[in-house]
């Protein structure tokens, strides 16, 4: 691997597992600090996560589910229920209690009736247990030995908290929507997470795997890496086209960690 040295700009050739060529160009005078990740998606697999404990929960009440399909109609209400916080029709409401709002219209629509009041808690609860994709725990290691890491995520912070204890989520801080009060992709939630870090904007490295986020982030100067997660829907999905003017391309964590210079650590 080459390293950029001196303050010279170095590229980087890769042809990625998705046969995709991409040069991200890593300079010294980027001067990252911190890395900002998107959660649900990038970090956690929510879709492989509602499926598993939908089927578990369906052996133990015997409900006829299709949980793919329930796993999807969920985070389909995702991005209609925030739009109605952005349009003003909704107060401010925690993502916990929207994503609540979507499930008890998926009860009525896949005819769920014999849940108690205590078990679709616990369902909705499935969001702060979700699971990391296999390479998370060690990338985040890696570069948590290098820079800040933090969320920045649509998740509420009790939400986002629950499930770092959960999971064994490294995080340095928990950052969320929640502290600005309105929902990414809003630019106050970026420049709220540089200003409770006392960084500047360029000083943090965006991550994550959906570009409108990316995108967003570098309109108010931050960094960016997309982190391709074509499994995230269930089917294959190709690179999007749109990665193209994002600093950094990676196939996973720990390549990431590659590409910005953080070595494996040495054994103890």
């Amino acid at each position: 691997m080459v390293v950029a040295r001196d303050g010279y700009m170095i590229k980087f050739p890769k042809m990625t597992q998705f046969g995709f060529c991409h040069e991200a160009k890593i300079t010294m005078d980027m001067e990252i600090k911190a890395l900002a990740f998107d959660v649900f998606g990038t970090v956690v697999d929510w879709r492989g996560t509602i499926i598993k404990e939908g089927t578990a929960l369906g052996r133990t009440k015997r409900l006829q589910v299709d949980w793919a399909r329930f796993a999807d109609a969920w985070r389909a209400g995702y991005q209609p229920m925030l739009d109605r916080v952005r349009q003003g029709e909704l107060p401010w409401t925690p993502l916990d209690r929207l994503h609540r709002l979507i499930l008890e219209q998926l009860l009525i629509d896949f005819r769920i009736t014999t849940l108690t009041a205590a078990e679709i808690d616990q369902l909705n609860q499935v969001w702060h247990r979700l699971l990391p994709w296999p390479d998370v725990i060690e990338g985040l290691t890696r570069l948590r030995t290098r820079y800040i890491l933090a969320t920045l995520s649509n998740g509420n912070i009790a939400l986002l908290v629950n499930m770092a204890k959960q999971a064994h989520l490294p995080w340095d801080c928990i950052l969320s929507a929640e502290l600005a009060q309105r929902y990414k992709p809003d630019p106050e939630v970026y420049l709220t997470a540089a200003r409770l870090l006392d960084l500047r904007p360029q000083q943090i490295m965006m991550v994550a795997a959906h570009p409108a986020d990316l995108q967003a982030a570098q309109a108010v100067g931050m960094r960016t890496a997309f982190i391709p997660r074509p499994l995230e829907y269930g089917q294959y999905e190709p690179m999007s086209d749109q990665t193209s003017a994002f600093d950094v391309v990676e196939a996973d964590f720990n390549d990431l960690a590659e590409r910005l210079g953080v070595p494996y650590p040495l054994p103890a």
